[in-house]
């Protein structure tokens, strides 16, 4: 059945689409939450979080510049580089309160970091620098809206705590996009509505936001699955 595009909100007709595909993804974070292992499969959801979010930045840097190549003669590149402008300041610097959280929990942070991604995180980041560069950069506003417009509960943070054992200031950056998102959730989809967007951009966003979903389940699956080692479990802060 075809929906009527007049009768749903751009970022309405967004969410529906990624709603279909979001309790697999929920499933894998209600059971990395519920692990009986859960320091070490914290840490490892901070490694994964902090390859991701470094590239936030450099990602939204590299569409402002194929934003103001169209600029003049599209106004939804012209309306994403206004949005990525002001967007971009509030993402500086987040990789390090990843890596802030992680230092207070084992000494190997920077070890661990060094890791390579695994080929999850390269097709999640790497889709969007190929879609930017070689179609349109609006796919990256179809990423952001599933990165941001599902923040984690403001309680997350304290269950999470109490759980492992582990100070609240190793969850820092949780706890910040407990809230932060919020807003960020009603600003990509406040910019998703007010672009004069067409069915081929809606199409470009509803592609970019299930990759990003799909390629998110194997991401976590790992956290779920990978065998912690006796190192790991060995530096871990200790109460």
């Amino acid at each position: 059945m075809t929906i009527e595009r007049s009768s749903q909100r751009p970022s309405e007709r967004l969410r529906s689409k990624v709603g279909l595909v979001l309790p697999n993804f929920h499933s894998l974070a209600q059971q990395l939450w519920g692990s009986s292992d859960l320091r070490a499969r914290y840490v490892a959801y901070l490694v994964l979080m902090h390859q991701m979010v470094r590239a936030t930045v450099p990602l939204m840097q590299k569409a402002i510049e194929h934003c103001d190549m169209r600029a003049k003669s599209d106004p939804v590149a012209a309306g994403l580089a206004l949005y990525l402008r002001v967007h971009i300041r509030e993402e500086m610097g987040h990789d390090e309160w990843v890596r802030g959280d992680l230092k207070l929990i084992t000494p190997e942070a920077d070890s661990l970091l060094a890791a390579m991604p695994s080929p999850a995180v390269a097709n999640i980041v790497g889709s969007q620098y190929y879609w930017m560069i070689h179609h349109h950069p609006i796919s990256l506003l179809g990423h952001i809206a599933v990165l941001e417009g599902y923040p984690p509960s403001t309680r997350l943070a304290d269950m999470l705590s109490k759980r492992s054992g582990l100070p609240i200031e190793a969850f820092r950056t949780l706890r910040r996009h407990a809230v932060l998102d919020q807003r960020h959730r009603d600003e990509v989809f406040a910019t998703i509505d007010a672009l004069p967007l067409t069915e081929k951009d809606e199409e470009i966003l509803g592609v970019s936001a299930l990759h990003t979903v799909a390629m998110l389940i194997p991401a976590f699956n790992g956290l779920c699955s990978t065998p912690v080692t006796t190192e790991l479990r060995a530096s871990l802060t200790k109460d």
